[in-house]
């Protein structure tokens, strides 16, 4: 197989590419920056920004499936004050375009649970689960757009599939767990809700090899999986705060004990997330009505789906990536 993957230098990509690698396959990364480790490991880089179709011809051609896995990434924006849709939706069009033309004939997209929103509680949630209307922030909102794309591109010349990891975690994170251990070492990670939010959660060696079970089941644009967009997770749902506390344990730091209910959570982050839009403020506001949900809310899903037509499973089981995980924060530290 050779395989390209765009985004390839971060978290989730460069694991990717490690297990390309391991599996003996010739692997391209597209970024923006240069990665000499990633280059060290055997892959080829190529510099390219997804907003340059030109130089993501030549990037592209001579491949026989594209890992998208690129992204602006956040939880907050401004709309038509940033560049979430210029590089989420109209760099994967972009690609798409180069893809049909060079005659790239598979395509795995990596898009986000959040496309369906927190909103309401989702428990086991279905395949089918309709976008969010409206989007509480913009990066699910570009997310979904790019995504439908995606999926209205299946065709005789083109077979895609995306994927949905939710809350990937794991050796190498730069986002998620060392975020909320920060505010929680820091006293500013308050318990949103009863407490009792039921989660999926994703270790990164299975988000990986996730992408690959969709690349080898993508036979064409009739397999079964193509033109479908699938949830992942490690099978089984955690509850939020019980596996935060867990992590915060491992380290040595007492467990979260500040306690907010949803509705005064959601009025504050209304208020934080104004003042952010109308005023110059600096950085990114510490709470919006997204993250409130995203913190207070059931969110997991059925893994039938993603087992059957990807073949997918979790190759590493939760204590297994809950100590190599906190072994990691512990070296970072």
């Amino acid at each position: 197989m050779r395989a390209l993957v765009t985004g390839g230098g971060g978290f989730l990509g460069r694991r990717l590419v490690e297990l390309l690698l391991q599996q003996g396959e010739e692997v391209t990364v597209v970024a923006r920056s240069r990665y000499p480790e990633v280059e060290a490991l055997g892959a080829r880089c190529v510099q390219a920004d997804l907003r340059d179709r030109g130089k993501l011809v030549g990037a592209v051609q001579g491949h026989d499936v594209v890992f998208h896995v690129a992204s602006r990434t956040g939880f907050w924006g401004k709309r038509g004050a940033n560049d979430y849709w210029a590089i989420n939706v109209d760099g994967t069009n972009n690609l798409l375009e180069v893809m049909e033309a060079v005659g790239v004939p598979r395509l795995v997209y990596t898009s986000t649970p959040s496309v369906v929103g927190y909103a309401q509680d989702v428990a086991n949630g279905p395949q089918d689960l309709p976008y969010a209307d409206p989007h509480e922030s913009i990066y699910p909102e570009s997310k979904a757009a790019a995504e439908a794309e995606v999926l209205r591109a299946n065709g005789h010349s083109l077979a895609t599939v995306a994927l949905r990891p939710h809350l990937i975690f794991g050796p190498g994170d730069n986002h998620l767990v060392p975020r909320l251990v920060d505010r929680a070492a820091a006293g500013k990670l308050p318990i949103i809700g009863d407490g009792q939010a039921r989660v999926d959660v994703t270790y990164i060696d299975n988000a990986a090899w996730a992408h690959i079970d969709a690349a080898n089941a993508l036979i064409g644009h009739t397999a079964p999986c193509a033109g479908k967009a699938y949830f992942i997770g490690n099978e089984s749902p955690v509850l939020l705060y019980a596996w935060i506390n867990e992590i915060l344990d491992g380290l040595g730091y007492p467990p979260i004990a500040k306690t907010l209910s949803r509705d005064t959570a959601r009025k504050l982050a209304a208020a934080v997330e104004w003042a952010w839009n109308n005023l110059p403020m600096p950085g990114e506001p510490r709470l919006t009505p997204f993250l409130v949900d995203g913190m207070a809310r059931d969110h997991w899903y059925d893994p039938a789906p993603a087992r059957a037509d990807l073949g997918y499973h979790p190759r590493v089981d939760m204590p297994t990536a809950m100590k190599a995980t906190i072994a990691w924060l512990k070296q970072r530290e």
